[in-house]
């Protein structure tokens, strides 16, 4: 059975010195944030997942869902107790509103707990993280009425929330989207379609499902610019705030999939279901990007998850697993072979996960501190910033974080040989549960794109321009420090390739934009080994600084300057490799004629 414990520990660290989070009690709801609230919050909620949802993982990865004839669907033996006790504890309004019944604390806590929730059961976590989308979506754009109707039992978490975008012939180009909506004449809309790859779309865990479904109104525009977004509830809603008839939405049949079995991903159909405009006519799009950026940045964390409880594995079985002699002789010659963690090509895999998962972690929270400032503060330069940055960041977060969190699942199912390929050892879910994580909320190909086609230029590179300025602003003040030397000059010469980079496209992409589209996934990792670089170089420099308390953290912070070593001397040169391949154009690629494929 695989094993898990949350990195408690590690997110302390980030919070109490590397991001220091009392710096931020002038925004709403961290004042009550303090450092022993938190670190009582995330023990808890480690408890939670450790012991409720882990054990659960593989079990329901065996027995999935089950769609009965009349269109329910039941979920995995355990998943209802094991999500009301996530619903009882309050975990679905951590950073929800006071007023919606939440607890207003920073998202930035919710974030971690979405890590640890997506480590021990990421088909389970899928539930209540859709539902936080929903509600950030609605909180954004719903009416006020919307609010007050949907938004307590979400946050309650009595109510579970999805997103319906994907059509059967419509993914990434949402223009060709076809489900219509036709005006009732009483403020609702009859809503007609069917949908599909609809996570969570129906299940047994929660008394009512809040669909937000993008269609098209009636005489809309074509494209992009005629879809609108609705709220669409599995039962419609009486006056006294009870749940009445059954809508017309139901779940047709359950994808076959390859993982997150424990997830009921649905086709939906919906006839004449009753639904309600949500922000403004032909604007759906521009609502539901709150939810999709929200969903993007959660699949980023995913990503993580899965590298993160792959690799507790690969390392307990490397620890145990004897099986031939060190190279330098038997380092325990009391037993009939070593341990294979005493081969350097073992530790080389191991500490390429470990490096990947540290700076992952400081980077989602870096992010999710930047989402707090986004959306809390009350400074207009500040609130820009933040959301500059959040912008640039998202489709690297997304993109990166989970190309590498799968590429890691299986290097940690490799260290298991042929038990790696046995479905009872657990290490082939975390391979396939990864492996969604890179196609869904905009396949990977299309972050990069993103970025390299929308978020380099906006605003006259506003977003790119700050982040270069801060790299490289701690790369001067930090120049003369010999305790960082082996951090700083390889986080310069990515700094350099990135900058390198970003200007040969604006030399050849504008006239040539292929030559953007061949680069731009190479870009995407380029700047995301730049940002995991800036993020081990400022976790070194406070390791330095927690050794000099003499806490008896010392040990502790060597291991994680190591680490961090590891991943400056073997990780951050891939820049210059990333560099060459965008800088090699796109005429080979594209000369190939489509009959040669």
């Amino acid at each position: 059975m695989p094993v898990y414990k949350a990195p408690v520990e590690d997110v302390m660290f980030l919070l109490n010195d590397v991001f220091p989070i009392e710096r931020y009690n002038n925004l709403p709801g961290f004042a009550d944030a303090t450092p022993d609230v938190v670190e009582a919050i995330l023990a808890e909620g480690a408890k939670l997942c450790e012991e409720v949802f882990a054990p659960l993982n593989l079990t329901g990865d065996q027995e999935g869902c089950t769609r009965k004839p009349d269109g329910s669907v039941t979920t995995p033996k355990g998943f209802r107790q094991a999500y009301e006790a996530y619903a009882s504890g309050g975990w679905m309004g951590l950073s929800a509103p006071e007023e919606f019944g939440g607890q207003g604390l920073p998202s930035v806590l919710n974030t971690v707990m979405q890590e640890f929730i997506s480590s021990a059961n990421l088909a389970l976590g899928m539930y209540p993280g859709l539902t936080q989308g929903a509600i950030a979506a609605l909180l954004v754009h719903g009416t006020e009425e919307q609010k007050r109707t949907y938004l307590p039992k979400m946050v309650e978490g009595a109510w579970t929330g999805t997103m319906n975008l994907t059509e059967p012939h419509c993914g990434t180009d949402l223009g060709l989207l076809k489900t219509k909506a036709v005006p009732n004449g009483d403020g609702s809309y009859a809503i007609s379609g069917t949908k599909i790859f609809i996570s969570a779309g129906e299940h047994d865990m929660a008394e009512n499902i809040v669909h937000l479904v993008l269609a098209r109104i009636e005489g809309a525009p074509a494209g992009t610019k005629g879809i609108s977004l609705f709220v669409v509830p599995k039962f419609l809603i009486n006056t006294d705030g009870s749940l009445g008839e059954r809508n017309g939405v139901s779940c047709g049949s359950i994808e076959h999939k390859m993982g997150i079995h424990g997830n009921a991903t649905c086709v939906m159909n919906y006839d004449g279901a009753k639904g309600w405009l949500v922000g403004e006519e032909n604007r759906g799009l521009n609502a539901m990007f709150v939810m999709m950026n929200e969903a993007r940045l959660a699949v980023g964390v995913q990503g993580l998850s899965q590298s993160e409880v792959a690799y507790q594995n690969a390392v307990a079985y490397a620890k145990d697993r004897l099986q031939g002699r060190s190279l330098n002789g038997p380092k325990f010659p009391d037993k009939p072979a070593d341990p294979i963690i005493v081969h350097p090509d073992v530790r080389r895999t191991l500490l390429s996960i470990k490096s990947f998962n540290e700076a992952a972690r400081a980077l989602i929270v870096w992010t999710g501190l930047n989402s707090d400032i986004a959306h809390r503060s009350s400074d207009e330069a500040q609130r820009q910033t933040a959301e500059d940055y959040m912008g640039l960041m998202t489709p690297v977060v997304k993109g990166v974080l989970t190309d590498l969190g799968f590429e890691n699942a299986v290097k940690a199912q490799q260290m298991f040989g042929g038990h790696g390929y046995i479905e009872e050892w657990g290490m082939s879910q975390f391979v396939r549960d990864a492996r969604i994580a890179m196609i869904y909320e905009g396949a990977n190909g299309i972050q990069a794109m993103d970025l390299v086609g929308r978020k380099l230029g906006k605003d006259g590179g506003r977003a790119i321009m700050a982040f270069f300025s801060e790299v490289g602003t701690f790369c001067q003040e930090n120049a003369s420090d010999e305790s960082l030397k082996g951090f700083i000059a390889p986080l310069q010469q990515g700094l350099g390739h990135l900058q390198q980079a970003t200007m040969w496209f604006m030399q050849n992409a504008m006239a040539k934009p292929d030559n953007a589209g061949a680069g731009a996934t190479d870009y995407m990792h380029l700047f995301g080994t730049v940002a995991m670089g800036y993020m081990w170089a400022k976790m070194a420099k406070a390791a330095h600084a927690r050794k000099a308390q003499g806490d008896g953290a010392a040990e502790t912070m060597d291991a994680k300057l190591l680490t961090g070593r590891f991943f400056m001397e073997r990780m951050m040169p891939e820049t210059g490799v990333r560099l060459a391949r965008i800088s090699s154009g796109a005429d080979v690629t594209m000369a190939m004629p489509m009959e040669a494929f």
